[in-house]
């Protein structure tokens, strides 16, 4: 007879059909194969060298942060006696750490290779790293003479003994370790020294003119080591560095009452430092009893130490790209490139005024920034400007944005920031910047509890007379000017008056704690955007099932949802063409017969981090968002995100041509195969190479210099675009998705007034109108439909 339990089992399983697994693929192993193709650029020798040296250190700076996060969450969960199963592969925890590690042997060894190798060739073209065991007689004098001038009265060798217990080896530190035999019969002792994180890592070496030399800290210390542990002498000298679990829900800690939430964060930082170690990464020659010293007082397994012959920690390669000889930079780095002006706007004019006559689409880094942080800083002096609201989730150190805030502020504007105190090895940069803003004056609030918001808008409210117009900014990647360098990504800067409607109602719910907001232009997570990304899939099912064309198109950093996943399956059957970039993780594997075969997955990993995700429906992609959220659960369902339509022709025909130029890519992209790994994309015959990025690089420069020189007048008239920005439009009627219906609609007897024809303009569903057309403003100033609430406007700054 089976049991209670087994019988409820039987029953779950008959009311949950079965997941089908044969189209998708683990999170984790996705991802290292991801790591993996990082790794590829440096092998690529058509990167200049030291480019690729800096491959190596990202690959690294990668797996760190992926070990402390996944696999130190992975490892919590492995610990409980009922493991969690993944929805993409059926493994439990426990499962998916041992095939993690079961990965990481090969992983290390491709990575320490490459790194030998081209270090080797960097040393022959004068760019040279000094090992300990081939220093010569004056670089040994040097390197005596700095550690006891500038490092020995720094440093406190520790000995492990009964009376000095093993200590807390902090999160990502250097240390070096090394067995010690004493002068009495007591056994050998363990010796421990940590590298001094206050001083310089990189040591220059006096060298031959047009050379460079320089020595790493640790190694002027193992070089002097004898010299350390009094009458102690050292057996054996290594390396050693703990990775810790850093996967911390700051929400669960528990926030004491009346604590501030910056405090609280504070807290969780350090106890960060000692959480449980994950691995020990181990450089040089230890005895078999030392490292089980060490290994045992952390509680790892032999599978949790990785052994290598390379530095630890290669960040430093990124402190030493400036001293590499001039005559060697061309050679060794890419050629220089700064951001572009965009032809679309002429700088020497208001921001403001231009914005209002037309959208604007920025697209980093191959533009400048300067027109977002232009335009902040316009508003923070501008007397008709009485508010700006933003969210801040990773913010520049050095942070021109955050000054012009500080500036409105003190120039009497209202300020209100939410800055995200959660975004993981940001933290403390978020808290300082906070603690700043709240002094300046600014209302600074903080996500709402287990949501992080991951959002990228702004909004800037002016006061005209009577009425108010909005401008609303909305962002693919962080409002941060030192990944705006680096990462590609997309802002649009908006008066659309239906965006910026939704964007007053977001920052109303947003300071409420309300994440169930009701908008028609916007796709907000945790409640609105995979509905809109479904109904998106839905519509060209529906299309493909009536024998019409039907195309989408997603470029992602990461898919992992597994109900998208499914959705995309569904209508690769139902005969879809589905396109997608994903960067990353793609737990969908393209390609399978029956299931996935009208799914083509590309990768592209080159000079720039690809970080924009586009969303796109239709054979000419008649609606298209852009966002700040990936197809993964923690976006879609744990965070607040935002997902906006492009409706200015213009700036959809750039996204379009965007995709397409990305599409052609045949030198940096890879494609995925139904088996999970990825391939070269295959040339046809004849085909030229195409490297989007470059491509990209070369049409910022030749639209700069075709776009015409700027006329200073005092108030220009509309103009049209600089042709050699604007791409061809497309003659396609831009539309926004539906929202649902609400459930039990209130709809208001009111009279409206007709607005002025967009693209996007639409029958309104019903209990809609009243907040979408109680204000539509021109393009310079909004109507005088306000006199019945203009009193309430001119005290409160408010709409509603």
């Amino acid at each position: 007879m089976p049991s209670k339990i087994e019988k409820k089992q039987a029953a779950a399983k008959l009311r949950k059909p079965p997941r089908d697994f044969s189209y998708t693929q683990n999170r984790e192993l996705s991802w290292l194969r991801f790591d993996n193709r990082v790794l590829d650029e440096a092998f690529d020798e058509t990167v200049p060298l030291f480019e690729r040296l800096k491959f190596v250190s990202i690959f690294e700076s990668n797996l760190d942060e992926f070990l402390m996060v996944r696999v130190g969450g992975l490892s919590d969960l492995a610990e409980l006696k009922k493991q969690p199963v993944d929805n993409k592969s059926n493994m439990t925890a426990s499962e998916q750490v041992d095939a993690v590690m079961a990965e990481m042997p090969g992983l290390l060894t491709r990575w320490e290779s490459i790194f030998k190798s081209i270090e080797g060739k960097l040393d022959t073209l004068g760019v040279h790293r000094a090992r300990i065991d081939s220093l010569t007689p004056e670089e040994r004098t040097f390197v005596t003479r700095y550690f006891q001038a500038y490092v020995s009265p720094v440093i406190s060798p520790l000995v492990i003994d009964p009376r000095h217990p093993f200590p807390n080896l902090r999160n990502g530190a250097l240390y070096l370790a090394c067995g010690l035999d004493g002068v009495t019969d007591e056994e050998s002792l363990l010796g421990l020294i940590e590298i001094p994180a206050s001083m310089n890592r990189v040591v220059e070496i006096p060298s031959p003119t047009g050379t460079y030399s320089y020595i790493l800290l640790e190694d002027v210390i193992l070089a002097c080591l004898d010299s350390c542990f009094g009458s102690y002498k050292p057996l054996d000298r290594a390396l050693i560095r703990v990775t810790r679990n850093a996967d911390i829900d700051p929400d669960g800690e528990g926030v004491e009452e009346e604590e501030d939430y910056r405090q609280h964060m504070k807290r969780i930082l350090k106890k960060r430092l000692r959480l449980q170690p994950v691995v020990l990464a181990v450089s040089g020659s230890l005895e078999k009893a030392t490292l089980k010293t060490i290994r045992k007082a952390l509680e790892l397994s032999r599978r949790s130490v990785f052994t290598c012959d390379i530095p630890l920690d290669l960040g430093y390669v990124f402190g030493i790209e400036g001293k590499i000889p001039e005559h060697l930079r061309n050679e060794l780095l890419f050629t220089p490139f700064k951001p572009q002006p965009n032809p679309t706007i002429d700088m020497t004019r208001s921001i403001r005024e231009q914005v209002l006559q037309h959208d604007k689409l920025l697209f980093y880094p191959y533009e400048a920034m300067n027109p977002f942080l232009d335009l902040v800083h316009e508003a923070a002096y501008d007397p008709e400007c009485i508010s700006l609201r933003i969210t801040l989730y990773r913010v520049a150190k050095q942070s021109r944005l955050c000054e012009s805030l500080i500036d409105a502020a003190e120039n009497g504007k209202e300020v209100t920031v939410l800055m995200e105190l959660r975004a993981r090895f940001d933290e403390q940069n978020n808290i300082e910047w906070a603690e700043r803003l709240e002094e300046a004056g600014c209302t600074v609030i903080y996500g709402s509890e287990g949501f992080k918001c991951h959002s990228k808008i702004c909004q800037l409210t002016y006061r005209e007379g009577m009425a108010l117009t909005r401008l609303t900014l909305l962002g693919t990647g962080n409002f941060n000017e030192k990944t705006a360098k680096l990462y590609s990504d997309f802002m649009l800067m908006t008066a659309h008056p239906g965006i910026g409607e939704d964007a007053n109602l977001f920052f109303r719910n947003l300071s409420l704690g309300n994440l169930r907001g009701d908008y028609r232009f916007l796709g907000v997570a945790p409640v609105g955007l995979k509905p809109l990304i479904m109904r998106g899939l839905d519509r060209e099912i529906q299309r493909a099932l009536a024998g019409e064309p039907a195309r989408v198109f997603f470029k992602l950093n990461s898919l992992t949802d597994r109900e998208v996943i499914d959705k995309i399956a569904e209508a690769s059957c139902a005969g879809v063409c589905v396109d997608m970039i994903i960067r990353g993780i793609s737990c969908l594997k393209p390609g399978v017969p029956g299931k996935t075969e009208n799914v083509y997955v590309r990768s592209i990993v080159g000079r720039f981090l690809e970080h924009a995700r586009v969303y796109a429906f239709g054979v000419d992609s008649d609606m298209i968002y852009l966002s700040s959220a990936d197809m993964m659960t923690r976006n879609t369902e744990h965070r607040v995100e935002i997902a906006f339509p492009v409706l200015d022709p213009t700036c959809r025909a750039l996204v379009h041509e965007y995709m397409g130029m990305q599409l052609r890519d045949n030198v940096k992209a890879r494609s995925l195969t139904s088996d999970g790994t990825w391939v070269p994309v295959e040339r046809t015959g004849g085909e030229k190479p195409f490297n989007s990025q470059e491509a990209l690089l070369e049409r910022a420069y030749r639209n700069a210099e075709a776009a015409p020189e700027p006329v200073i007048e005092a108030k220009p008239a509309p103009s049209p675009e600089p042709q050699p920005a604007t791409p061809e439009v497309q003659k396609v009627q831009a539309t926004v998705i539906e929202p649902e219906p609400a459930p039990v609609p209130q709809p208001e007897p009111q009279v409206t007034k007709p607005a002025p024809e967009t693209s996007a303009r639409r029958d309104k569903p019903a209990g809609k109108t009243k907040a979408i057309e109680r204000h539509r403003p021109g393009r310079v100033r909004m109507g005088l439909g306000l006199i019945g609430l203009g009193l309430k406007t001119l005290i409160t700054g408010k709409t509603k």
